[in-house]
């Protein structure tokens, strides 16, 4: 099994959907079940023995600075600061990539929550990750079977595990749930501005190095204040 030592919180986003609770402070710092957004990423990251986790701040950046100073234990935080522009998902990545390392590194956004089973996602993740085959490993959610998500679902699922997106009619069985394993090397030549990931996955999608994991734990995409309080409800 893999061993990945490194993951990302994507946290720099301005949560316009989120407010009126991002009025006065982040997305990844709006709670869910006690605990703040972001810090479900990090202790998620921490379960599966990430050693280093890379956050992007772009909103209220002096909270989210306070905020993770005051984390102890692992992982051990390094900051990519993004005050001056935020740079979306791709160029976010870009932008971290001196932090990343060389080694596949778990990329997390911070509206995902759910409750692990014996084994957690993460580590399900690392068991099918294989790098000779795949640049990217992304952890799917049904859509029929979640919670704060009312769009067509984003991928379908082929036998060799491999993913392909469901064009621009119809629906899909499967959602991105918000996290996955990405080869940093997939990152040379992208530039450091705003871009949404999906360039660099359409890219890897040509070649047939997006591959996908069905979790099997109930995905809840807290995206606006309805869906926080129905997630911190079914937590409860």
């Amino acid at each position: 099994m893999t061993k990945i030592e490194t993951g990302m919180a994507l946290a720099a986003g301005l949560g316009t959907r989120m407010r009126p609770l991002t009025l006065t402070r982040p997305k990844a710092l709006v709670e869910v079940g006690g605990r703040a957004l972001l810090d479900h990423v990090l202790n998620r990251f921490a379960a599966a023995d990430v050693s280093t986790a890379v956050v992007n701040i772009h909103h209220f950046a002096d909270q989210m600075r306070d905020h993770l100073m005051a984390r102890t234990g692992v992982p051990a935080i390094r900051i990519s600061d993004e005050t001056k522009q935020v740079l979306e998902t791709g160029g976010g990545l870009v932008k971290a990539r001196p932090l990343l390392g060389a080694h596949p590194v778990f990329v997390s956004n911070i509206d995902a929550i759910w409750k692990d089973g014996s084994l957690s996602e993460l580590e399900r993740l690392k068991r099918a990750w294989d790098g000779g085959r795949m640049d990217a490993l992304l952890l799917l959610a049904q859509r029929e079977a979640s919670l704060g998500y009312g769009g067509k679902g984003d991928f379908y699922l082929e036998a060799d595990g491999r993913v392909r997106r469901k064009g621009k009619a119809g629906t899909a069985p499967f959602v991105f749930a918000g996290t996955q394993i990405l080869n940093p090397a997939v990152l040379t030549g992208y530039p450091e501005a705003p871009f949404s990931l999906n360039r660099i996955w359409d890219d890897l999608l040509a070649r047939g190095r997006v591959h996908g994991v069905v979790m099997d734990a109930f995905w809840m995409h807290v995206g606006d204040p309805d869906a926080r309080d129905a997630a911190e409800a079914r937590l409860e």
